[in-house]
């Protein structure tokens, strides 16, 4: 063992000296350290190398280790976004797949439609609106004794309730006087000027696949050359100003007299007593006739003006025109129209000055005219029942929210009155009720 004694100088430093009991000692053998030594020695060696490069990298080459680090991050950030996009791709190839199998299911169920659509319905036992498939005598359905089931059919066709009651009649239909019209309910607003009057519609009683009832009809009649009939799908594309199509007229319209019925539009051409009835389906002109006498353009309108001299309306009974001739002096005379051929059926005069009125529409077979166009709060002041050839006045509360009403028109499936109010598309529920006895 080493032993240590620390005596003082002068100076009063300390001296340490070793002192060994033998050279032999193994504790402090040189050849059993010498390992040991060596050992600690290359870890020293190593551990101030990297003490001189770190040094080195402080003093002058900082921007080398920063560089280092920096391309290490670059390098594991580069590795993320290479293994997120190869996941991605991934993903996007199940996708593809996935509409791939889409794409080819809707072809094969299209395709299975399209032949179903084309297969011959043959029918050779009916029963009480009940109809059976010819079957092969080998089919088990076909064999009523077995016991095997019967596949049974049934054909059904919508026709609308007013084609199945004979004209003429209100009651079957629920008809009644007018009782009261509700505050108008706005849909949209028209965002040009083009829009300041014009007609808006539904067809009471659609025809073919390609327009339903819920279908929005809308013509600005604003203008020199009016052809424009906008469509939309329902009511919110309509009140969001989406159409679906834009048809073009082959006539120019005539003011806000036009109505739809049956799968077209009618209306009068501009300048003129002529009938257009105009097929929605095929797009084109079905009829043409001129409205025999009637006043156009301005002879006898209403009384906020606007050409409207033919007013057409539609309701439970059928076509009507709304209009005065010369012979009548301007009184309101009111014909029933061949839907098809829009040839008169019959006519009736009314004892009321046509441009003393605001507007008129039918409903159940009887006339209805409003009094003012412009006051927020009029009245429907006349009634003129064309089963009775009776007219009389009546005073049912009615409102002009916007103040410039140029067209009002019946919806008798929607049982509501179709508005265009000074830019505003509105509608208005109306009551009826019990037929008075002058009237009915």
């Amino acid at each position: 063992m080493a032993n240590l004694t620390p005596p003082l100088n002068h100076t009063g430093r300390c001296h340490y000296t070793f002192t060994v009991a033998s050279p032999e000692e193994s504790s402090c053998s040189g050849s059993s350290m010498k390992p040991e030594m060596d050992g600690v020695l290359s870890r020293v060696t190593l551990l101030e190398a990297l003490v001189s490069q770190l040094i080195a990298g402080v003093n002058g080459g900082a921007g080398t280790v920063v560089a280092t680090n920096g391309e290490e991050g670059l390098q594991e950030a580069y590795s993320q976004v290479t293994r997120e996009r190869n996941q991605l791709q991934q993903h996007k190839g199940r996708l593809n797949r996935q509409v791939q199998d889409l794409q080819r299911r809707l072809a094969e169920l299209t395709q299975e439609a399209e032949s179903l659509r084309q297969k011959p319905c043959q029918q050779t036992h009916t029963s009480g609106g009940t109809q059976r498939e010819n079957r092969p005598a080998s089919d088990p359905a076909s064999d009523f004794g077995n016991g095997a089931y019967q596949e049974m059919k049934a054909e059904v066709t919508e026709v609308p309730a007013s084609h199945l009651i004979p004209e003429g009649n209100h009651n079957l239909r629920g008809c009644g006087e007018l009782q009261s019209v509700g505050d108008p309910v706005l849909y949209r607003k028209a965002d040009s000027i083009t829009g300041k009057y014009g007609v808006w519609l539904q067809d009471p009683e659609p025809q073919g696949p390609n327009y339903t009832n819920k279908t929005v009809w809308r013509i600005d009649t604003v203008g020199n050359d009016v052809r424009q009939l906008f469509a939309y799908e329902d009511m919110e594309q309509f009140s969001r100003g989406f159409p679906m199509k834009v048809l073009v007229l082959p006539e120019p319209v005539e003011s806000t007299g036009a109505t739809l019925y049956r799968g077209s539009l009618y209306y009068q051409r501009r300048r003129s007593r002529t009938l257009i009835r105009y097929d929605l389906a095929s797009e084109s002109l079905a009829a043409r006739l001129d409205l025999p006498q009637a006043a156009f353009h301005g002879q006898h309108p209403y009384s906020w003006g606007g050409y409207t001299d033919i007013d057409l309306a539609a309701d439970e009974q059928g076509l009507w025109a709304i209009y005065s001739t010369n012979k009548a002096k301007g009184a309101i005379v009111i014909s029933q129209l061949d839907p098809e051929s829009l040839a008169v059926r019959k006519s009736w005069e009314t004892n009321v000055r046509k441009n003393t009125v605001a507007n008129a529409f039918m409903v159940c077979g009887r006339l209805y005219t409003v009094a003012s166009y412009t006051a927020p709060n009029t009245t429907i002041n006349y009634v003129f029942d064309t089963a009775t050839s009776v007219g009389q006045a009546v005073a049912v509360p009615f409102k002009n929210k916007y103040r410039y009403n140029s067209m009002v028109d019946y919806n008798h499936a929607q049982r509501k009155l179709y508005a265009w109010d000074n830019f505003h598309m509105v509608t208005y529920d109306i009551r009826l009720g019990r037929a008075s006895h002058g009237s009915s």
